[in-house]
């Protein structure tokens, strides 16, 4: 379906871009005890740019899916899995995106 790569694609570039506009994120990134955590947040948003740009373009989804389904599961885990030591429903809202889009990045795979 058009309108969900659309969609995909708009969610992950924009992602890719505020890494490096947004000087925070990189503060994120260093919070979360990674190895060279800024060279890893500019990975991240490279593969989130050039891999949304793909599905937007109907280009490889399956192959630009595959790195982004990869990104999704370690943001729940690093940034979302942490949270379930407190409470699931509060897991459950702050994981609500990742794992819609998520989900979407499967629909987009198998499509």
């Amino acid at each position: 379906m058009t309108i969900v790569r659309y969609l995909v694609g708009y969610v992950f570039i924009t992602s890719g871009i505020m890494k490096f506009v947004n000087p925070e994120l990189g503060e994120t990134f260093i919070s979360l005890n990674l190895p060279f955590p800024l060279q890893f947040m500019t990975a991240i948003a490279v593969i989130e740019i050039i891999c949304g740009l793909l599905i937007i373009l109907k280009k490889w989804v399956q192959q630009a899916t595959f790195p982004l389904i990869g990104i999704m599961i370690g943001a729940i885990i690093l940034t979302k899995f942490p949270v379930l030591n407190d409470s699931f429903m509060q897991f459950a809202f702050n994981a609500r995106l990742d794992i819609v889009m998520l989900v979407l990045l499967a629909y987009l795979y198998f499509e």
